[in-house]
């Protein structure tokens, strides 16, 4: 059978004008798959623990996929089951089984930088590559810091520093103290955080950019689950603004770790609250999760919805009015729905400000870009700068929308179509990346709402 996102192109159907008839009073309650960013950090984690982790509730998606494939080639011992949502993984206290492989990460930009970092402090020769897309989003800080700690990086393409596809000659650490830029990605520092317990003395790493700290501030919570503290400070010298040192003779331990569902998939579904006036609980969604994005649901707040966080999840009701408010809000410690608020944002009744978002230019495309081309094919007016993006109301005219090869542009704006007819997506199977079946899910939830209304 076709699924939705078999299709190259994948017409969203409109809901929003049936509901204004006959309103949908229940609560629309969904389930999500789990947090991709919280897998494949706790894959990354059993693999430098010592003895066997079972990880549940974990995401099967390209990312995930590409994650374990690489730590199986590894030579690291797991037993999947895709079924129960469950992967076994035998760690081996920070040793790396085989001396030399060559692994492919495809777009998985937790795989790429996470495991790279690894790599690059263990003693080995590892020769590494990624898709075309991940092949032109950067690593040259990362890569950098790993150069100062004593791993020789030989980059493959003549001309192409800085990037895939290249082999690492990792001698362990040979400095205990470096600086890393993550203007770019958070994930560097992410990677060399988690990577940082295998030094023999203390390691210290000054940050310069403060963007994704939300995504740091996970790293370091799991990695305490996982038995091993880093401790962070404020630094005066202008040099940097952050600085986290990882004491030595901490080990990661093996746990029997639960996966909190997807925060990033569930905003899309929070997205609809106001989007179409209905209340929407995501099961076992709280705000004490360990993921950024679940400020986002404050976003909304701010656009005139409610929010309870009961033991089943959060439930978002919708304004007391039909309208909802345009705000004007910094993103950079949720950016990943900066594509979620940008697609809802023509219905709001003043104009939307997205700011904080210039780190976004260089993820799977330029999203930043990616919005204003793709909103003004509607016919919505947009300003985009360097680091953010006003959305002006109105009504959003048929498009194909572009989505660039990325997932979170593609599920977006299929929100766009369930108020605006005429809205096709082209590429829907791009959503494997993170939530594969993400549009099954949403016919799911419209064909709910459609008998409701009935």
């Amino acid at each position: 059978m076709t699924t939705p996102s078999d299709r190259a192109g994948y017409p969203v159907p409109e809901i929003y004008s049936a509901l204004r008839t006959r309103p949908f009073e229940d609560i629309l309650s969904l389930q999500v798959p789990g947090s991709k960013s919280i897998t494949n950090r706790a894959l990354l984690l059993a693999t430098l623990a010592e003895g066997v982790s079972t990880l549940r509730g974990v995401l099967f998606s390209d990312d995930s996929r590409h994650f374990l494939k690489c730590i199986q080639e590894l030579g690291f011992e797991t037993k999947v089951d895709e079924a129960a949502r469950q992967i076994a993984v035998k760690g081996s206290g920070g040793r790396i089984p085989l001396g030399e492989a060559s692994l492919y990460v495809g777009s998985a930009g937790t795989a790429a930088r996470f495991l790279t970092a690894y790599l690059g402090v263990s003693r080995g020769v590892y020769h590494m590559d990624a898709s075309p897309q991940m092949r032109r989003r950067p690593m040259a800080p990362l890569l950098n810091s790993l150069g100062e700690l004593g791993c020789e990086v030989v980059y493959e393409e003549e001309g192409r520093q800085g990037f895939f596809p290249f082999t690492l000659r990792g001698n362990g650490f040979k400095s205990a103290d470096i600086t890393v830029d993550i203007a770019h990605s958070s994930q560097f520092l992410s990677a060399l955080l988690i990577a940082s317990c295998l030094s023999a003395e203390d390691f210290k790493v000054k940050v310069r950019g403060a963007h994704g700290m939300a995504y740091i501030d996970m790293t370091c919570r799991m990695m305490e689950q996982f038995g091993v503290k880093t401790l962070r400070e404020t630094l005066a010298d202008g040099s940097a603004h952050t600085a986290f040192c990882t004491p030595a003779g901490q080990r990661f331990q093996a746990r029997d770790y639960y996966v909190e569902p997807d925060a990033s998939a569930a905003c899309y579904f929070y997205a609809c609250a106001p989007l179409l006036h209905i209340p929407v609980r995501v099961s076992q969604v709280h705000f004490d999760s360990l993921q950024g994005d679940a400020a986002f649901i404050r976003i909304l707040e701010q656009m005139g919805c409610t929010a309870a966080d009961t033991a089943e999840g959060i439930v978002l009701n919708p304004p007391g009015e039909p309208s909802y408010r345009g705000v004007q809000v910094d993103m950079s410690a949720c950016s990943d729905q900066a594509i979620t608020l940008a697609a809802i944002a023509p219905f709001a009744d003043s104009p939307t400000v997205i700011r904080g978002i210039g780190h976004i230019r260089f993820q799977e495309c330029d999203r930043l870009h990616a919005m204003a081309a793709e909103l003004g094919k509607m016919g919505i007016r947009c300003e985009e700068t360097a680091d953010s993006l006003t959305v002006y109301p109105g009504l959003p005219r048929p498009a194909l929308v572009q989505t660039y090869e990325d997932h979170r542009m593609a599920m977006g704006f299929a929100l766009t179509g369930l108020r605006a007819p005429g809205i096709v997506i082209s590429d829907p199977g791009c959503c494997r990346k993170t939530f594969e079946n993400y549009f099954e899910t949403l016919e799911d939830m419209i064909s709910r709402l459609s008998t409701k209304v009935q």
